[in-house]
């Protein structure tokens, strides 16, 4: 995480550490991680936050099921971004 800005830091239950949580706070990251339940002391963590986080995880999935992107078949990382791009344009076209 060095070198990395955010205003929050939203990852899954595997990664609740104390060691990630201060490292976290010291970059001025707020940590929304929920709590792993055999934590003795449960945390507070915004829960509508953390439901963001799902649509990022399913952007990705989308992204993936297009072979070539899945597979990287573009050479160049030109070649590379149009392809992620266009596949971008064709999940916002069939959402909206």
């Amino acid at each position: 995480m060095e070198g990395l800005t955010a205003e929050a830091l939203l990852a899954d239950k595997g990664y609740d550490t104390d060691a990630i949580l201060a490292q976290a706070k010291h970059q001025g990251m707020e940590p929304v991680i929920p709590p792993k339940k055999n934590r003795k002391v449960q945390r507070e963590y915004d829960a509508e936050l953390y439901k963001l986080r799902h649509l990022v995880e399913n952007a990705f999935l989308h992204l993936k099921r297009w072979r070539g992107i899945a597979t990287r078949y573009a050479k160049n990382s030109a070649s590379f971004l149009a392809a992620v791009h266009i596949r971008c344009i064709a999940l916002w076209a069939n959402i909206s």
